[in-house]
């Protein structure tokens, strides 16, 4: 192929061609599909430009224009074509559809046809289908007050706001999961699929179970550009591109060009072939039992960029050109010609003809869109708590420890929790599902594996059925990609049903950002009336710093708590339980949560066990407590104030606490033990702070505080700065001291082990200073000697493996 052929290939203009062939629109149908197109792209351009003279009933004015112009136009007009057609094939074969936005400020182009379907109106009835309605709409845009130009909470019909690039596609998947009559319908902006996170997601329908799942129709979106770069995708040749969504395994569908009328026809043949073909693979599956891996069909969608603007603007290209990326027309209230260039495009799409005198849409293309919850602005699957089924969920209690006393056996901590997660798979088995990356032995929760498998579709090997763990129909979602999995849960939960995220906790920054932005959509979703409250991200973060000695220095980041300490205390809860019971008494709270992002921090190996279960939902409900069987100051003032947060620094608190005793009997130590790491704060700070008197009356108010803490130590002086006592706070915790060590070498070389606390303690104990001397001499040697034989055998000293509480 010459050069002019292959550019030709892959051009975004002149009429149709397509996979598909067919014109199955009558002169009517394709003449009303196009008026509602332009009455989307009219909306679209009232949304960035217009703040009076909404229909322009008069000729249009500087004093018309907002005085400040934000927004976008590039992917809009594709977008509400898109959002046509969708509402044909919904209408045709009565589809249960949602749609998802991934191109980047791409809302107008679904705003538009959601307020025209009059789902925004029903919602705000300020922006009604009246003039002065359409006026609120548009001056909202971008507007201080109003709406963003993502598809934000606000949005009715909106699961993904986009406002950071990738996770469409596995929010999609994530959504259909469990939901067999669901399609949902994800454009891919161009620019997007340069991300890793969706990249990696294109795999999503190697896990869909055509008999149980709903489908994903992906709409892969060229319109060529970027902010100002070509896209990656949209300039491979023809050939290569086909090929490698063939290799993804789907069948791609393509739609290019830029003529109106053919475009149409094309894009409805499509979507005729692609509803028909994923209906017929689904109805084998289900006629047959069988479920195997299906070659889903797919969409690409070749337009230009900016579709229907101006072909050039000051001598410039427009459409088609990352210059209609943004306001298209940037100097409207100033320059006249400009001004008259707006004015004609928006009167080119005639809205004389399709708006009535009051301002809606007339009513044969209102006929146009779905009706009640067809409305894909009306769905309920995009406001899943609507949907939503409580779990039901085994009693914790049944699954508990039994502790003779405390901190004499070892258990390891998560592997009771697999067997409760067992339990709640096995409850509900059509809402509830397990996500890990290759992770979930590796975690001990492999006793889910009793009650389900690993979602696998593909080809099997003999070997993979001894101790493989998989399943056509297996309910453990296992990828070696934290990004789609964590997309994957947060479309299952967004929909309206409840998962649980296991993850090593070094490799959980992978998704920091995701976090970060689902945070986001939960706080401002806690603002709006009618999104109705959803699961909440369950997130257990295992294989901790303290125990990636084998690892090496690559695993040990404990900071993951860090960031979800930056968000929102509305949404925020972070756990830490020390043993088995406090872990199963949290997992069972957080299951039944709404609106949270939980993050709960416990290790995987074994542990020394504190608490019966009665203490630990006591310990628990409380989020901070003394533990008296530990302390010896009843009845008077402690010296000294011992703190722990997490597994391994309050094993080694603990054992701090019996050295200083055994070595000054007459020193009185208070042990403390914070679960829920925001008690710690003010409860003007967070909801579950701890007021100011229980906090003093805990920690005193001119004690020295020594507080052994499982991440980074500035920290815990970030929650507790304003607290009256915190100038003699004294946190440990992890300082990027690490490499190839054993555990308790580890701890030694970042100052959380036993030795140093207690040194620590004889340093802030005004009376200890001095005539602790020996005991700090002692206890420096031990250190020393503990290193050593770390050294010379490659493990730690039996005693202090296998220590136990003296007392």
């Amino acid at each position: 192929m010459d050069t002019k052929a292959k550019l030709a290939s892959i051009s975004a203009y002149g009429p149709a061609r397509a996979t598909i062939a067919g014109s199955p629109l009558s002169p009517e149908e394709l003449h009303d599909m196009d008026a509602y197109w332009h009455a989307c792209c009219y909306l679209i351009l009232g949304m960035l430009y217009l703040r009076e003279n909404p229909l322009l009933r008069e000729p249009l004015k500087p004093e018309h224009i907002k005085l400040r112009l934000l927004g976008h136009w590039g992917s809009s007009p594709g977008q509400s074509f898109i959002w046509a057609h969708l509402n044909r094939v919904i209408k045709k074969y009565d589809l249960d559809m949602i749609y998802v936005s991934g191109p980047g400020h791409g809302a107008p182009g679904v705003l538009g046809p959601v307020y025209l379907e009059g789902s925004y109106s029903e919602i705000y009835p300020d922006k009604s289908e009246t003039l002065e309605g359409m006026k609120s709409f548009f001056r909202q845009f971008s507007f201080p007050g109003g709406i963003g130009s993502h598809c934000t909470p606000e949005t009715p019909g909106s699961l993904h706001e986009g406002g950071e690039l990738g996770y469409s596609l596995s929010h999609a998947y994530g959504t259909v999961f469990d939901n067999p009559d669901l399609i949902t319908a994800c454009v891919v902006g161009d620019g997007e699929s340069e991300t890793g996170p969706l990249a990696t997601s294109w795999h999503s329908n190697k896990f869909i179970n055509p008999i149980r799942d709903g489908a994903v129709l992906p709409i892969l979106h060229l319109n060529g550009y970027k902010i100002n770069n070509p896209c990656l995708l949209a300039r491979m040749d023809h050939e290569d591109l086909e090929h490698l969504f063939l290799g993804y395994g789907y069948k791609p569908c393509f739609v290019e060009g830029s003529d109106h009328d053919t475009m149409h026809q094309a894009m409805a043949a499509t979507l005729d072939s692609c509803v028909e073909e994923i209906r017929a693979t689904q109805q084998e599956a289900r006629k047959t039992g069988t479920a195997t891996f299906c070659r889903w069909p797919m969409i690409i969608l070749r337009s230009p960029k900016g579709w229907t603007a101006p072909a050039e603007v000051n001598g410039h290209k427009m459409e088609g050109f990352w210059r209609a990326h943004q306001v298209p027309i940037a100097n409207v209230r100033n320059d006249p010609n400009q001004l008259k260039l707006l004015e004609d495009w928006m009167r080119s799409y005639k809205p004389e003809e399709l708006f009535d005198s009051n301002g809606r849409l007339i009513p044969k293309l209102r006929d146009l869109s779905p009706k009640g919850i067809r409305r894909m602005g009306s769905n309920p699957h995009s406001n899943g708590g609507l949907c939503k089924e409580g779990l039901r969920l085994p009693d914790f209690r049944d699954f508990a420890v039994k502790i003779p006393e405390p901190a004499q056996i070892e258990v390891e901590n998560t592997h009771p929790l697999g067997v409760f997660l067992r339990d709640v798979m096995k409850r509900n088995m059509d809402t509830f599902r397990v996500f890990g990356p290759d992770e979930t032995t590796s975690n001990k929760l492999n006793a889910v594996y009793e009650a389900t498998k690993k979602t696998w579709l593909l080809n099997y090997f003999p070997e993979d059925m001894d101790g493989g763990e998989l399943g056509q129909d297996g309910r453990v979602m296992e990828m070696l990609s934290e990004h789609t999995l964590e997309g994957w849960l947060e479309g299952y939960i967004l929909s309206g049903r409840h998962g649980f995220f296991a993850t090593y906790e070094s490799f959980v920054h992978v998704i920091d950002s995701m976090v970060n932005q689902h945070a986001k959509w939960l706080e401002k979703c806690r603002e709006l009336w009618w999104r109705s409250p959803v699961p909440s991200l369950n997130l257990l973060i295992t294989s901790t710093v303290w125990r990636q000695d084998h690892n090496g220095f690559t695993h040990q980041d404990p900071g993951f708590l860090d960031i979800v300490a930056n968000k929102s205390p509305a949404v925020t809860r972070i756990y830490m339980p020390p043993d088995v019971n406090t872990l199963l008494s949290v997992a069972d709270h957080c299951l039944r949560s709404k609106n949270y992002v939980n993050v709960i921090v416990c290790d995987k190996q074994l542990h020394l066990q504190y608490l019966d279960m009665d203490a630990a939902i006591a310990h628990c409900t409380n989020g901070i407590g003394l533990w008296d069987w530990a302390s010896n100051d009843q009845g008077s003032e402690p010296d000294a104030v011992i703190a722990s947060a997490g597994d391994v620094p309050t094993v080694e608190a603990l054992a701090a606490t019996a050295l200083l005793r055994s070595e000054f009997p007459d020193l009185k130590i208070r042990f403390v033990n914070v679960v829920d790491l925001f008690r710690l704060q003010p409860p003007s700070e967070h909801p579950h702070g701890y007021s100011d008197r229980d906090f003093d009356t805990l920690f005193t108010m001119d004690k020295p505080i020594i507080f052994n803490f499982h991440a980074y130590p500035w920290m815990i002086h970030r929650l507790t700065y304003r607290r009256h006592n915190h100038e003699n706070l004294h946190v440990r915790g992890y300082k990027e001291q690490g490499n190839i060590n054993t555990p308790f070498e580890l701890a030694i070389r970042n100052e959380i082990d036993r030795f140093s606390i207690a040194i620590d303690v004889i340093d802030r104990v005004p009376r200890l200073q001095v005539a602790g001397a020996h005991a700090k001499t002692k206890f420096r040697n031990e250190q020393i000697s503990c290193e050593n034989y770390a050294y010379e055998n490659g493990i730690d000293k039996p005693e202090i493996v296998n220590w136990k509480w003296p007392y």
